[in-house]
């Protein structure tokens, strides 16, 4: 909570958010695997090589990215899970669906210069987000997840930084495909 109403005092400096988006990846990745050895997932990162450095405060648009990202992995653990549970009613006879072996979780990170500003992809194929919560999202304190395992509060923070920087924080969702969060920053 103190995040939320601290504003940062840090410095914009010129920084290479393709070399940024891939130290986060790798950081919540091997930070969720330390946590929980069963957690895995493949990670695809499709980086622009003609991104220009954007003067930004590296610490707040990197705790973005990280929050973007531990948010996709857990998508991807949350289907798995649901997957997992489907597999067993199937070999119970309860269910029939043929894709259940085929389910990969997958989190896409990927940079794009869009000549006035730069894009930043974090993409998941869990679940999706419902409709009815797509609203929500960014509001203090609207969480899905369990109690203990989430405040509400990092997407919010994470839309007000990205504004904060002159940017955009969209998302975009669909049931049973996935989410992709899109931070665009200007140039």
């Amino acid at each position: 909570m103190l995040q939320h109403s601290r504003s940062s005092n840090g410095v914009k400096e010129p920084t290479n958010l393709n070399a940024l988006s891939d130290e986060y990846l790798r950081l919540s990745y091997h930070g969720l695997r330390a946590k929980d050895k069963s957690f895995n997932a493949d990670f695809i990162t499709d980086f622009d090589p003609n991104l220009p450095k954007v003067e930004i405060i590296p610490q707040d648009i990197g705790r973005v990215i990280l929050n973007l990202i531990n948010n996709a992995f857990y998508a991807c653990a949350e289907r798995s899970r649901s997957t997992d549970a489907e597999r067993q009613r199937n070999l119970t006879g309860l269910s029939h669906l043929p894709d259940l072996d085929s389910y990969q979780p997958t989190v896409t990170v990927s940079t794009k210069n869009q000549g006035n500003h730069i894009e930043i992809s974090v993409k998941d194929n869990g679940n999706g987000i419902p409709e009815e919560n797509k609203n929500k999202i960014f509001q203090p304190f609207f969480t899905t997840k369990p109690t203990g395992q989430g405040t509400g509060l990092g997407l919010s923070l994470s839309y007000d930084i990205v504004k904060a920087h002159g940017g955009e924080l969209k998302v975009e969702s669909t049931n049973n495909q996935g989410t992709e969060f899109i931070i665009q920053l200007p140039v």
